[in-house]
């Protein structure tokens, strides 16, 4: 009984053991368990935490893209708007300074109509002095009149009247003619020391050959290499530029011919460029021929840069520059119009200078005055209005632009003063000894055209122009014309010749009236 009491007991002795010892290694087990859950929630919590870094820096970068693109389009949009503004100022400011122009155009007229005001006023108060000293006359004379030849007082009056009307329009045409006159002479005494300073400090070039360029060789061999073999070579350049090549007697030079001055140039060019080689075949004249061509427009803008560069004006545009340098192959005359171009800027520089105005301006004014010419086969409209646009286009003086379009007005007396000094240098240039080779029949038709217009006068009797046209004498006849008539008809030949006809410098009308009567003596 004790033996099963005590197997008992060790049974539940055991049982008890393996219960504790169960109970001990499931607390290990939960141990282990919630330590290893307390690394997962660790690792998923820093994962976590990671996670959220990365949104937070991913939302970070975003909002800083967001910023910095609102920012650009803002910034753009702001220099949108502030171009917007700087064009609006700057027609503003254009506006701002048409009416300073314009005001103070109204304030010399403002000017000129007080000093009239102030001539009439006295003008008036002569009349008045006159009309009493007339009504004085009239007093006196009356009774005289009354008198003598037994008129009633309206009859003598009228007559009177009419005598004394006519005595007024004579002194006043007299005084009028005085005071032209006078004017006339001041003018012409001022103007011809401009004019004359400024020919006498010119010294441009007289002749140029239009048609043809002589290039100088280097020996009497290479014409017959320029010919080649056959003459391919000489005809490979005249085909690829369109110039005829003359080789003569003429000592060590080769002439080209062509009424194109571009063909020419580049002819010239690609000939130089050849004989500097010594290489000349027909491969290598085509090859030099597309160089210079391509090469063409560097040419014209070294040209417009000297021309520049000869007058003083360093700041033009580089397409100004290149349409001034294509000036040089377009002709006027026995003269290139760069050539034109350049002397005219000078004589306005000179004149500018002489009237104490802004003589740069008046440079830039005279260079620029022509260069539509260079565009005009391809803008219609008169090259002077095409030039303004030019010069306006590329950032010119408002004042010099008008003088651009107004150098060819047809009154002057109501242009401004720079668009008359450029127009008085242009004519000046166009018309000095050389600068013009005037067709023979032009010549003659506007010498008839003169004579046409002074036999329209009634009382003209005969007419003779002398001086190439520079010069009109009319002579009227003497029995159909008074002397105060010849005076009036001075002016309205003059007149006449203005409107109708055109014609270079000035015309001088001479109206002669003389009586002869032979008698005789037996």
């Amino acid at each position: 009984m004790e033996s099963i009491v005590i197997i008992s007991i060790v049974i539940i002795g055991f049982v008890v053991g393996l219960f504790v010892f169960g109970l001990l290694m499931n607390k290990k087990k939960l141990a282990a368990a919630y330590e290893k859950a307390q690394a997962e929630s660790k690792k998923i919590l820093d994962e976590a935490r990671k996670e959220a870094d990365k949104l937070v820096r991913t939302a970070l970068h975003e909002a800083k893209e967001e910023s910095r693109r609102r920012r650009k389009t803002f910034e753009e949009e702001q220099k949108k708007r502030k171009a917007e503004v700087q064009k609006f100022e700057k027609k503003l400011r254009q506006k701002e300074q048409t009416l300073e122009k314009k005001l103070a155009s109204v304030e010399s007229r403002e000017q000129q109509t007080e000093a009239l005001e102030q001539q009439l006023i006295r003008e008036e108060k002569r009349k008045l002095q006159t009309i009493a000293e007339y009504e004085l006359a009239v007093e006196r004379n009356q009774k005289t009149l009354e008198k003598i030849a037994n008129m009633s007082p309206e009859e003598a009056r009228r007559e009177l009247m009419i005598a004394l009307e006519e005595d007024a329009k004579k002194a006043a045409r007299e005084s009028v003619r005085q005071i032209e006159a006078e004017t006339r002479k001041v003018a012409a005494q001022r103007a011809t020391d401009i004019i004359s300073l400024a020919v006498q400090r010119l010294a441009g070039e007289y002749v140029n050959d239009s048609t043809i360029t002589v290039v100088n060789l280097p020996s009497e061999e290479m014409k017959g290499r320029i010919i080649g073999r056959e003459g391919r070579n000489i005809r490979t350049i005249e085909q690829a530029t369109g110039v005829d090549l003359i080789i003569d007697d003429t000592p060590e030079a080769v002439i080209l011919s062509c009424f194109n001055p571009v063909r020419r140039e580049i002819a010239r060019a690609t000939l130089e460029r050849l004989i500097a080689d010594g290489r000349i075949h027909p491969a290598r004249i085509e090859e030099t021929v597309k160089r210079v061509e391509s090469e063409f427009d560097s040419i014209t803008l070294d040209y417009g840069e000297q021309a520049a560069f000869d007058i003083g004006i360093t700041d033009l545009h580089p397409e100004v520059l290149s349409m001034l340098g294509k000036l040089k192959f377009r002709h006027a005359g026995t003269q290139s119009v760069l050539q034109h171009s350049v002397e005219t800027a000078r004589i306005c520089g000179m004149m500018a200078s002489e009237l104490k105005m802004n003589v740069k301006r008046a440079k830039r004014a005279g260079l620029l005055h022509d260069i539509g010419k260079a565009v005009d086969q391809e803008i219609e409209g008169h090259h002077a209005d095409v030039s303004a646009d030019i010069c306006a286009k590329y950032g010119e003086n408002p004042e010099v632009v008008e003088a651009v379009r107004m150098h060819h007005a047809e009154d002057l007396l109501k242009a401004p003063a720079m668009a008359v000094i450029v127009g008085a240098a242009n004519t000046l240039s166009s018309n000095r000894p050389g600068a013009r080779n005037e067709v023979l029949e032009g010549y003659i038709r506007r010498l008839e055209d003169i004579e046409k217009v002074v036999h329209e006068f009634p009382g003209i009797e005969h007419v003779h122009v002398l001086q190439a046209g520079r010069e009109v004498r009319a002579l009227v006849i003497p029995d159909g014309v008074s002397d105060q008539e010849v005076r009036d008809l001075s002016d309205d030949i003059a007149l006449k010749i203005r409107q109708e006809l055109t014609f270079p410098g000035q015309v001088r009308i001479t109206v002669l009236r003389e009586s002869k009567f032979v008698e005789m003596a037996t």
